[in-house]
């Protein structure tokens, strides 16, 4: 199995329900594989993909900031603490970089929200996500 496949496979399921294509997944990770400092990990247990996780880091006045974009975990394992395992493992990397903070998108009021604080991540009360449909 390959990223993008987990990837369809993890985001067109329940809860996300998404629409993905191989074609538009593939380009998602692809991009941000290409992102300025990019930095992402895959993990494997018995030669099998069971995740990855992936963002880029950007400079700002306080230190540099991790910007984490995607965190995929198999379907068949989520609810076991890979996904925790996966982060804590990230953090751990970004600390020895000297990178001061991680932010990240989610949904509100769902799974992943739950997730993330139950890995004490907070809502940033200084921050919100707007948007505009073209």
């Amino acid at each position: 199995m390959t990223c993008t496949t987990l990837y369809i496979t993890v985001f067109n399921s329940k809860p996300w329900n998404e629409s993905w294509t191989y074609e538009t997944a593939r380009e998602r990770l692809t991009d941000l594989l290409h992102t300025p400092k990019f930095l992402g990990f895959v993990f494997y247990s018995d030669n099998k993909l069971i995740g990855f996780i992936a963002g880029n880091s950007k400079k700002s006045y306080q230190g540099v900031t991790y910007y984490l974009a995607e965190l995929c975990v198999n379907n068949e394992i989520q609810g076991r603490g890979y996904g925790s395992k996966i982060l804590r493992l990230l953090e751990n990397e970004l600390q020895k970089r000297d990178i001061k903070s991680l932010y990240l998108l989610t949904a509100n009021k769902g799974l992943a929200e739950a997730f993330y604080r139950k890995n004490e991540y907070i809502v940033n009360e200084n921050r919100i996500v707007m948007n505009k449909d073209l």
